[in-house]
């Protein structure tokens, strides 16, 4: 979970928080009504620690719970409903899968939040090499 002294979060950084694209969390924002984020003067959305439980929840449903947009707005209004809502946490992240190795009972799997995260650190990686290796000409 985002750090509690932190009142909002931009699109990015819950993009990357839950492992999915920008476009995604938009999408969700149409078909979710719960998921409403304010906007900014500049029409940027700003999404609070609420938000991100809700599409913390959406992003269960869906893809690991394997339910229908249907039939996810119908669980997300029971979960508010019983005022579960409010009160859940986001996955947590889990170590990444090694080919041909099937995790023991109780070892995590991977997840596709850490998968993309260390990605995008390799990504980093290799560009700011780049930019050292293209400063002194070694490219």
């Amino acid at each position: 979970m985002p750090e509690p002294e932190k009142l909002f979060y931009t699109i990015g950084e819950v993009s990357d928080l839950l492992g999915v694209k920008p476009y995604v969390l938009r999408y969700w924002e149409s078909e979710f009504k719960k998921l409403n984020p304010q906007k900014s003067v500049t029409g940027q959305r700003t999404y609070r620690n609420r938000d991100i439980r809700v599409a913390t929840a959406i992003q269960r449903l869906l893809y690991e719970e394997k339910y229908t947009i249907a039939g996810a707005i119908k669980k997300l209004e029971e979960l508010e409903e019983r005022g579960e809502l409010d009160r859940l946490e986001p996955a947590k992240e889990e170590a990444p899968s090694v080919p041909g190795h099937s995790p023991q009972a109780g070892e995590p799997r991977a997840t596709p939040a850490a998968s993309t995260e260390k990605m995008r650190e390799f990504r980093r990686l290799l560009e700011s090499s780049y930019a050292i290796l293209k400063k002194h000409n070694l490219d």
